[in-house]
């Protein structure tokens, strides 16, 4: 393939603007959506009314800029949902069943602590870029998206277990819902991280996708507290084969604690993974074999439990950042501004490592413990991020690993691709 991909944003006047992020960032095959708030485009202030009203306008917004790029809303290949409320998700389910009345994309909700402008509800999509985004070289157009769910893992109507689109299979995140009786399992956070991790397991195998081409995990945890307890378990399904173990490989990874889950789970977990075939029509020159390629830098906090990047086809995945100081891997002194600075030069110095530079960046995900910090984080971000290019979340969560203030994962840009084996 022609290695001259471009990270093209973009902007719709129908939707919600900001000089801090684009509403969409395409890259490749995908288009990489801001969480949109509830907010109305021509006042700038979120909708009156309550939950029904809120959902409806982000997901106003999120058709907008869809249709603003040529795209209809059946190209949705993940949906994910904040809300500030759990109990708000049927309300939720009403209005989002009229916005996906037959093809249903994969899913994730959550319940934070907050939002920003007080809002009650967020949502965020990933959306497929069938034409790519290589310059004056059209890309193989028409891509198919395949959708698939197995019994063997829990089903439901308002969501596909995965889809996948181009070189990735994107997961519903999964709840440790026995699928046999669509209980959530007996037992506490181990047990229940196990049936999470045992129903991707059972997804990836209905459509013949090792366990170890997941190149992403995200974790949500009702309780910080319970993070020892789900890395037991972890460690037993990562690395899951004789060639991962040899070389140590483990996906990039970002964990949060959040205020509630759906049906009281203890823990839910998401996972972004490899498609080394792709989807037709792409030729079989073009899909055979690609490598996963994990990198790691001493610039950089490290861990055994997660890579600091991870590379598949077209995209980086990148572990979520803790203000930590790699050389001592100790928290840095300071408050918010200054931990937040240290995430983006970490995420910076991971960046670099792999060639790339921040300008490749698609997409920035930030969690906040007081999102009334936004405000001074931004005021870092803009250093980092000066044209307001990669698309953006924010979200106030309850706790995060090591008591930090802030914690920011990232997904970039992979120009060059990663070859086929050889």
């Amino acid at each position: 393939m022609n290695s001259d991909n471009v990270v093209l944003a973009r902007n719709t006047e129908n939707a919600p603007k900001s000089s801090l992020y684009s509403q969409t960032v395409a890259f490749s095959h995908y288009n990489n959506f801001s969480a949109q708030l509830p907010i109305d485009p021509k006042t700038g202030e979120v909708v009156a009314g309550g939950i029904k009203e809120q959902a409806e306008q982000c997901f106003k917004n999120i058709k907008a800029i869809v249709e603003s790029i040529d795209h209809v809303m059946s190209d949705v290949v993940r949906i994910t949902v904040f809300v500030k409320d759990i109990k708000d998700i049927d309300a939720v389910d009403e209005v989002y069943k009229t916005f996906f009345s037959n093809y249903v994309p994969t899913r994730t909700i959550v319940a934070v602590k907050a939002l920003p402008m007080d809002a009650l509800v967020q949502v965020e999509a990933l959306v497929s870029n069938a034409e790519g985004t290589i310059p004056n070289a059209p890309q193989t157009a028409n891509l198919i998206k395949l959708t698939n769910n197995t019994a063997n893992a829990p089903t439901s109507t308002l969501s596909t277990q995965t889809v996948a689109f181009s070189h990735y299979n994107n997961l519903s995140a999964q709840l440790p819902i026995d699928p046999k009786s669509g209980r959530v399992v007996a037992g506490g956070v181990k047990e229940q991280a196990i049936q999470c991790l045992k129903n991707i397991k059972a997804i990836l195998e209905s459509i013949d996708v090792p366990f170890d081409d997941i190149v992403k995990i995200n974790i949500f945890l009702k309780n910080l507290s319970d993070i020892e307890a789900v890395n037991e378990v972890y460690t037993t399904f990562f690395p899951d084969s004789a060639i991962a173990r040899a070389v140590a490989y483990v996906p990039a990874r970002t964990t949060v604690a959040v205020e509630d889950l759906p049906m009281d789970a203890l823990v839910q977990i998401e996972a972004v993974v490899s498609h080394g075939d792709g989807t037709p029509p792409q030729a079989v020159e073009d899909r055979h074999g690609l490598i996963i390629e994990a990198n790691n830098t001493e610039n950089a906090p490290k861990s055994s439990l997660h890579t600091q990047t991870v590379a598949f086809s077209h995209y980086n995945h990148l572990s979520a950042q803790l203000p930590l100081d790699p050389k001592t891997g100790e928290m840095v002194d300071g408050g918010v501004k200054e931990q937040a600075e240290q995430c983006l030069k970490n995420i910076k110095a991971i960046v670099e490592s792999v060639d790339h530079v921040m300008d490749d960046v698609v997409k920035v995900n930030i969690f906040l413990k007081n999102i009334e910090d936004i405000d001074a984080l931004d005021e870092v971000y803009k250093t980092f991020f000066p044209s307001g290019v990669p698309a953006r979340r924010i979200v106030g969560v309850s706790a995060l690993p090591k008591d930090a203030l802030i914690q920011i994962d990232a997904v970039v840009s992979n120009v060059e691709g990663t070859p086929p084996q050889v």
